[in-house]
């Protein structure tokens, strides 16, 4: 199974998206530690274990049944230069049959946000799940207050669809969410976010 995930790469300009493995921990941990006051106002309450090598071995377990499963696609954001972690971008709840769909969530390192790197990860990551996973619906979801993964998203070919009330728990809390969808070989116009 290691060996399935080490062949999974994909290149952008700047980065490699891999699986993680267990040799990202160290890395892994400090990012998410420093970035705390960043990240936690976006994402769900973290468990009390949730910088720990047990949680984050459980994570590397998780990937490597998710891809094998083709069920979802945790990848790591390596940037190639330093060989730097950066972030993560998963597409997850992969749905196969009549949906062929799946959802990406995505997160950066305070010090690495607003560089491009995660316009980056999710071109490539959409265009593998179009290309490779035939998959031809790719949503994604995020707080309405969240400009900048609004304009991320809308930067990225992802269409405005309306909002889910009471969609998920973020910070501890039922949180409505603005939804957006690209579809592959999308036709549809520019849509207004409101």
């Amino acid at each position: 199974m290691q060996l399935l995930k080490r062949k999974l790469a994909i290149e952008t300009e700047r980065l490699t998206l891999r699986p993680p493995v267990h040799a990202d921990f160290r890395l892994w941990a400090t990012l998410r530690s420093d970035s705390i006051t960043y990240l936690t106002p976006w994402e769900p309450s973290w468990a009390p274990d949730h910088l720990s090598r047990k949680a984050f071995t459980n994570r590397v377990y998780w990937a490597n049944r998710s891809v094998s499963a083709g069920t979802a696609l945790p990848l790591f954001l390596i940037r190639r230069k330093d060989n730097m972690l950066i972030g993560a971008i998963t597409l997850d709840n992969i749905r196969r049959g009549p949906a062929q769909a799946g959802t990406l969530g995505y997160w950066t390192g305070e010090q690495f946000a607003r560089r491009g790197y995660m316009r980056e990860a999710i071109e490539a990551t959409v265009h593998h799940a179009f290309t490779r996973l035939d998959i031809s619906r790719v949503e994604a979801a995020c707080l309405p207050e969240n400009i900048a993964s609004r304009g991320l998203l809308e930067k990225t070919g992802f269409k405005y669809e309306g909002v889910a009330q009471s969609y998920l728990q973020i910070d501890g809390r039922w949180r409505t969410h603005v939804l957006y969808a690209q579809l592959r070989g999308d036709r549809r116009g520019k849509t207004a976010a409101g």
